[in-house]
């Protein structure tokens, strides 16, 4: 298994795609910026957005519901809310962590 180091920043992502596709970094930097605007659209007004082969944003409607103080042990009332979700696609998975055989 490989050890775990930093993720790539995002000069480090421009960079090595610029390399890979032979291309300008101002023109991958503004893909990538476009593709984060329309992610964040269409999550926003159509409840999901799908990265093939990567996984999906997608909003969920969280009901309201009772929880607990940890510090006091106090039952209190979670409020209902809207939160965002990733959902890693299972070629993803299966390209990252091999299925069992």
């Amino acid at each position: 298994m490989a050890t775990q180091a930093k993720p790539l920043t995002k000069a480090q992502l421009v960079t090595e795609l610029s390399e890979k596709l032979d291309a300008k970094k101002t023109d991958v930097n503004e893909f990538l910026e476009t593709l984060t605007t329309i992610a964040y659209r269409d999550t926003k007004m159509k409840g999901a957005f799908t990265l093939p082969g990567v996984g999906i944003l997608v909003l969920v409607k969280r009901k309201a519901r009772k929880g607990r103080n940890t510090a006091t042990g106090e039952e209190i009332q979670i409020k209902a809310k809207t939160v965002v979700n990733f959902r890693v696609a299972k070629a993803c998975k299966d390209s990252i962590i091999p299925p069992k055989k």
